[in-house]
This record gives structure tokens, sequence and C-alpha cells, in this order.
């Protein structure tokens, strides 16, 4: 049985995030989507852990080997292990991706080798958006258009609840 963890923070999860779910979903007999929390952002999110998660269990519902967990803090090799993955799935949509992934990769090596990350690239269409991208849109005129082709509907609705704070 093959495990695999996907672990963002997912603020909010975006279509290209679904893409790579659904891949995973795919890939692995099993996948844990994991929300984790960057020491450095941990101000700066707009969506709580909990309905991060919450978001996440409604756009993977249909697919029955995916959970979604809290990895919190943890280094991504560590938490993996926690849950019995053997792999990492690691989203790469630009040249910059590239570089973090390809050092992030060499250094979860150095702390746990048995863990094999697997990288993926979205198609074009959607690895533009990123979850900044799609916050940085919110509050312009016109942003909620803008917002909905690029996140799933569960997670468009939340943005429209938590409208009246962009206004």
């Amino acid at each position: 049985m093959k495990k695999g963890v996907y672990a963002g923070s997912f603020d909010p999860p975006t279509n290209g995030h679904l893409w790579m779910i659904e891949q995973g979903s795919r890939l692995f007999d099993e996948l844990v989507v994991a929300v984790g929390i960057h020491p450095d952002k941990r101000e700066e999110y707009m969506f709580s852990v909990k309905e991060r998660m919450e978001m996440l269990r409604e756009i993977v519902k249909e697919c029955d080997n995916v959970e979604v967990g809290n990895c919190g803090k943890q280094y991504l090799v560590n938490y993996a292990k926690s849950v019995g993955a053997e792999y990492v799935l690691r989203g790469i949509r630009t040249e910059g991706d590239y570089e973090y992934e390809r050092v992030m990769r060499y250094i979860n090596s150095d702390i746990n080798p048995d863990i094999v990350t697997v990288f993926l690239m979205p198609p074009r269409e959607i690895a533009e958006a990123s979850s900044s991208f799609v916050k940085d849109m919110v509050g312009y005129e016109g942003w909620e258009e803008i917002i909905k082709k690029h996140v799933p509907e569960p997670v468009y609705e939340k943005f429209l609840e938590k409208s009246g704070i962009f206004k």
C-alpha cells in the first residue's frame, strides 16, 4: 500500500491544490492532505486552520482515499512518518518553485531518507493562481468573479461569507 502526504497552508485551497489532490489520489492508495502552519506566516492567515480543514474536507469528499489532517509546524517528513506515509507530494509551478522544492527535497532526505518526494507540474491554466494571488484579488471591484475562476465552489462560498470584511 502506497501512502502519500500533500501538505501546504491552503489559505485558501485553490483549483491548483484540488488538481494536485486529485492526481495524488490516483497515484497513492491513501493520500493525507495536511494543513500546515508556516512559522513566518502565522499572523497572516485569512482563514483559521479549522476553516481550511473544513474547506478541504468539502472539496475532497468525492475522493474516497483522501483524508485531511493537520501537520501544524512539524517538518513535512516527520509528519509523513507519523502517519505512516512513504511519500510526500509537491507541486512545481515556476522556476522559483523548482529551486525551493529541489533544496527542500534534499533537506527532507537528510532528515528522513526513507521518505520519497514526488513532484507534479499542474496544467498552465491553473498553475498561475496561488493562494496569495487569490487573496490579493479580494477587495477590488469585481473581485468575486476573479476569485470564482480560481477556487473550488465551497471555497468561493467561504469567501462570500467573509465578504463583509473586504468592504
